[in-house]
């Protein structure tokens, strides 16, 4: 579609995505300099409907944004009272204690939160300083200058037919250019993932690892909530077959947050994430939480694992990239949010000083700079290790060595040094004949639900009409590579049901891809073995409709 002529729009910056990132940016863009001319476009249908975080919020990044937060009516209402750390068996559980554990564990300070209705605030706050947001604009390609910077967005393409070609009421979007573009995309943008392989940027660095997040919004019995409470547990029912953990926050007005997180690091292709946080609301003590109430929403969301080692060069001529696009989440403390406003703050202030010095479409090397010696770096540098610890010798092995580097990194220095990754997710997808097919059992329907039940509390819509989102590099390799060698792993690792492999009588094995039911988790483009589907935007707005995830 290169022949396109469409008209293009001059801004300072163009920040693509609303989140605690990109709405950091645009607010310390303003700060700095009140005539500096920003957009910021978002891809979901409003500002928050594709925001899904535990989320204990560290209110540090905020503090440094806008110290006035609670005066201006920020939705951080709800202070940790009590935490809690459990591990698993399958019918009974131990308190760890909490005096053991590093001071950087300690979540006195932080509160629960619902990251949407942060971001929606922090839109409010944007839009007051002139800020111009622009939801349900997905940005589908980069547009590139002549010196091979990259100079702008396409944004707003509408109308495109299922086969490719152009519908009555095609749309062919705009051009938004900016002297630099931000890219807050969130874990694994399609566009932070092309700037990455253009430029190179993760050369010299560790792979990036991921989790996938799964989180229900229960509304329990008065009896049993208790506001403030913050709650993890590790061990059942994941076991040997993967690493991972729960949360369980205690916000206001009688709601829960319940999640579940499983590292896409796992060998066995049979391992469902799904099932597996299905089962686990089960044990006796989260079941007893949760009887007599009910689950109001539900979403899923990659996390960023890989930490310190694994952050790929954020800079690339004309465009920098922003928190979790990076990888900035604290995996011990389970906390990215605090690190993607401060990320957003110091791109803007890097963009400031450069465009005051009448610079565009460089590289934004003090961002960089500022990021991997400041507070992010400092924070994300004490619990390096922590991750590839759990990833080769084991839950229990990574608490008691990997609590050992936190206490010694807080004392400033390791005797680890800063160990590797190794593997990407995807590559550490072992052949199923090497595993056993794992026996989860069926979802109650009270306490537990099937994917397809779950996903409509995701509030979940994508125009039908349009190209499928999820392409396939080669259409062959699911039915002739991943069904035999990894008996189709896409059917269990995606937590909403868009995979399935059908069998009809007489006729070949069939892959179909549901993808009106995506929640844009992320989790195919980083786990398929093959490395064969790429996660693409569909038209704005679509997606998840989440509430106050």
């Amino acid at each position: 579609m290169a022949e396109i002529e469409r008209e293009a729009m001059e801004y300072d910056v163009v920040i693509v995505g609303a989140g605690p990132a990109g709405l950091s940016a645009a607010i310390r863009l303003k700060q700095l300099d009140a005539d500096c001319n920003v957009v910021v476009l978002e891809k979901g249908s409003e500002v928050g409907a594709h925001i899904l975080s535990g989320a204990v919020l560290d209110p540090v990044g905020l503090n440094a944004l806008i110290p006035d937060w609670k005066d201006k009516g920020a939705p951080i209402t709800v202070p940790v009272k009590e935490d809690n750390f459990y591990m698993l068996g399958e019918a009974g559980s131990v308190r760890v204690p909490n005096f053991p554990m590093p001071p950087l564990m300690n979540n006195h300070g932080n509160y629960i939160v619902s990251m949407g209705n942060v971001c929606r605030w922090m839109a409010e706050q944007a839009e007051a300083l002139g800020v111009e947001i622009f939801p349900g604009m997905a940005c589908s390609e980069l547009v590139y200058g002549d010196k091979g910077e990259v100079k702008g967005v396409v944004a707003g393409e509408f109308g495109i037919n299922a086969d490719g070609t152009k519908g009555d009421g095609y749309e062919p979007g705009m051009e938004l250019h900016g002297k630099y573009v931000f890219l807050s995309e969130g874990v694994r943008g399609s566009l932070a993932k092309e700037v990455m392989a253009k430029y190179d940027l993760s050369k010299g660095h560790e792979p990036q690892k991921f989790g996938l997040g799964m989180k229900e919004i229960w509304e329990v019995d008065p009896a049993k909530h208790k506001e403030g409470t913050v709650t993890h547990t590790m061990g059942w029912p994941l076991g040997s077959n993967a690493g991972g953990g729960s949360f369980i926050y205690h916000l206001d007005n009688n709601q829960v947050y319940v999640g579940f997180v499983v590292h896409l690091g796992y060998k066995n292709p049979y391992v469902n994430p799904y099932l597996s946080f299905q089962q686990f609301k089960h044990h006796p003590m989260v079941k007893e939480l949760l009887e007599g109430g009910k689950r109001v929403a539900y979403g899923a969301r990659a996390i960023s694992e890989g930490g310190w080692q694994s952050m790929p060069k954020m800079v690339a001529p004309g465009v920098a990239l922003l928190g979790c696009s990076v990888g900035m989440v604290n995996v011990p403390r389970i906390k990215g949010n605090h690190n993607a406003m401060l990320s957003g703050k110091a791109a803007a202030e890097a963009a400031i000083a450069a465009i005051k010095a009448d610079r565009s479409g460089d590289e934004l090397s003090d961002y960089e700079t500022e990021v991997r010696n400041g507070e992010i770096g400092k924070d994300l540098k004490k619990v390096r290790n922590v991750k590839p610890l759990w990833s080769k010798y084991g839950l229990t092995a990574s608490l008691v060595l990997g609590g050992f580097d936190m206490w010694t990194n807080t004392l400033g220095f390791s005797l680890l040094g800063t160990l590797g990754h190794g593997k990407s997710d995807a590559e550490a997808t072992e052949e199923a004949a090497k595993h056993k097919v794992i026996d989860y059992p069926k979802p109650d329907g009270k306490i537990s639900f099937d994917r397809l039940t779950n996903v409509a509390f995701s509030f979940t819509n994508h125009e039908e009409s349009q190209p499928a989102h999820l392409k396939l590099k080669d259409p062959d390799v699911p039915v002739k590579v991943n069904l035999p060698k990894y008996a189709g792993p896409s059917a269990r690792y995606c937590p909403a049901g868009v995979y399935e492999f059908v069998e009809e009588e007489g006729k070949d094995t069939r892959f179909v891809i549901n993808f009106q039911n995506c929640v844009h988790c992320k989790t195919c483009d980083i786990k398929d073995p093959s490395q064969n589907i790429n996660w693409t935007t569909p038209q704005g707005g679509d997606g998840p409709n989440y509430p106050n995830m």
